[in-house]
């Protein structure tokens, strides 16, 4: 008789099978979009290249994710599926997702800097996805909500005083610039609390607001840093260009000269600039 381990037997469950599925539609096509985008940067001759367009104007694979997720979304709240169909609903909406998140960076800069070392956001938002969802995966749940189902009414509600707490910390962790350990947070309670209570990214809405006024913890956020988070970046940086590519164009981009501007100062009095 063939006994499946007990992981195997997880992913197999009813209420599994179709974050499985979307799991999988989103790593394949992640792993078919980058080798596709690789291979067309590189110019084979054997390969398609040169990009789909129309009326001049360069359709980018996030626009397919973006009606693939919305198709597969009104499907599933409309018509409500039942099993087989709704495996294939989350399939498809795996794959409208990694098309989505592998031009994550064009929709926050609202530019095309795929190949740009802001390109990187991209894989950012990749793996934070797939680490969300592999969480799920593994019955690890945010904060512990399942559990707290599970008690009694008072100690229910304790359970949620604790879950709402710690939900405040995540929100510091992400406006402080600090994506990875807020999203750890999220599952393991109180992981948070540590990143909320360290210094800022210098360049985070955090330091923007709290620390102008503050010359001295703004240069100890930017000591800290240079010495600490650029060192762990380079690191990232190095395995992200091994999962997507090393970028390779550094061309300057509009939006953030004129930001960078406006905080030295330089741009006062100065006329609108034409796209």
């Amino acid at each position: 008789m063939l006994v499946m381990p007990p992981i195997a037997v997880t992913l197999l469950a009813d209420g599994k099978r179709p974050l499985v599925f979307l799991l999988i539609g989103f790593l394949c096509a992640f792993a078919f979009i980058r080798f596709n985008t690789r291979v067309m940067r590189a110019q084979k001759r054997w390969w398609f290249h040169g990009g789909i367009r129309t009326s001049g104007v360069h359709i980018h694979h996030a626009v397919f994710g973006v009606v693939a997720m919305f198709v597969a979304g009104i499907i599933v709240f409309a018509l409500r599926p039942g099993e087989g169909w709704l495996e294939v609903l989350a399939l498809a909406f795996g794959v409208g997702a990694a098309l989505t998140l592998d031009e994550f960076a064009l929709l926050v800069h609202l530019e095309d800097v795929y190949w740009e070392e802001a390109g990187r956001k991209s894989i950012d938002a990749v793996i934070l996805g797939v680490t969300f969802a592999a969480l799920f995966l593994t019955n690890v749940v945010p904060l512990g909500i399942e559990q707290a189902n599970d008690l009694d009414s008072s100690s229910r509600w304790a359970a949620f005083v604790v879950v709402a707490f710690n939900v405040g910390f995540v929100i510091v962790c992400y406006l402080k610039g600090k994506l990875w350990v807020g999203t750890v947070g999220i599952f393991v309670p109180f992981v948070a609390v540590v990143g909320a209570w360290r210094l800022a990214k210098p360049g985070s809405p955090w330091a923007h607001s709290r620390y102008a006024g503050d010359p001295a913890k703004l240069e100890r956020a930017r000591r800290r840093d240079a010495t600490v988070h650029q060192v762990w970046a380079r690191r990232k940086h190095r395995l992200w260009d091994v999962i997507g590519g090393r970028p390779h164009i550094h061309l300057p981009h509009q939006i953030e000269e004129r930001l960078h501007l406006h905080e030295d100062g330089s741009d006062e009095g100065a006329g609108p600039r034409a796209d």
